[in-house]
């Protein structure tokens, strides 16, 4: 696989839902056998495997900050391994196991955007689904291929 994306959060928490939703969405849309796309609750240590075979990968997530709706990409470094027993790990430590277990680590990116609320809900607020649509219909493209 060259690109893996990996969609990740709580659909169930209102705009924290908006790496899920926008990795299914691309799922729909993306045609491509190099490019493998994951909605995920939430990042495990399990997927330094996969990580680890990619040429490139990008993580969806949300974001708190003063703009909904606003859009970052951040090129990703390896950050500290996650400890044995965990259920949670981040962007940057999945890199850092990845290397550490099966040597290589990809180059990586992580796309964030700011939401509204993350208050009980299954609904993404409107600023945070324009995002998502910007980025399935086109700014997320040039990352991918």
């Amino acid at each position: 696989m060259r690109t893996l994306i990996i969609g990740f959060g709580n659909t169930l928490r209102g705009d924290d839902g908006f790496g899920r939703r926008a990795a299914e969405r691309l799922r729909d849309v993306v045609d491509d056998p190099e490019i493998e796309i994951l909605s995920l609750h939430q990042l495990t240590p399990e997927l330094m495997d996969p990580v680890s075979r990619a040429e490139r990968v990008i993580f969806l997530d949300a974001a708190a900050g003063p703009d909904p709706g606003e859009i970052a990409a951040t090129a990703l470094e390896e950050g500290d391994a996650p400890s044995g027993f965990t259920h949670f790990a981040t962007p940057a430590a999945l890199l850092a196991g990845a290397r550490m277990l099966y040597g290589r680590s990809p180059s990586a990116m992580l796309i964030t955007v700011t939401g509204a609320s993350f208050e009980l809900g299954d609904v993404l607020s409107e600023p945070v689904e324009r995002a998502v649509q910007s980025l399935v219909s086109s700014r997320l493209r040039p990352w991918i291929f």
